[in-house]
């Protein structure tokens, strides 16, 4: 069983068509790369990622659109860009880093009987 003919013959070709979407799109998304670019889920964008020809290209696609939501990390509404951000892989925990040893000195008292 043959699988579905690629959709991209080169990087260059897939990069070309990626840079008229962001010179088109004024609020760049994954969703709507994909759709511009014709696949049919975000899933399939992704596995172009896998391809080693193709995942530099799709992967600085990707981080342009991360950008963005990081630049709107700037404005006063930046509940949606959190939420995206996240969806990257961000964390919003803080992480405390300890180094160095701990001493416990432990005293026996003792008692007299008597």
């Amino acid at each position: 069983m043959a699988g579905r003919p690629a959709l991209f013959k080169s990087p260059d070709e897939l990069d070309e068509l990626i840079s008229n979407y962001f010179e088109d799109e004024k609020k760049p998304t994954i969703t709507g790369l994909c759709l511009f670019l014709g696949f049919e889920s975000r899933q399939s964008f992704y596995a172009y990622e896998n391809k080693p020809e193709f995942s530099y290209t799709i992967k600085k696609a990707r981080t342009r659109i991360e950008n963005t939501y990081e630049k709107m990390l700037h404005t006063n509404n930046v509940t949606g860009a959190i939420f995206a951000l996240k969806n990257f892989g961000w964390l919003d925990k803080t992480e405390v880093e300890h180094s160095g040893g701990v001493t416990i000195n432990l005293v026996r008292k003792e008692t007299r009987n008597g």
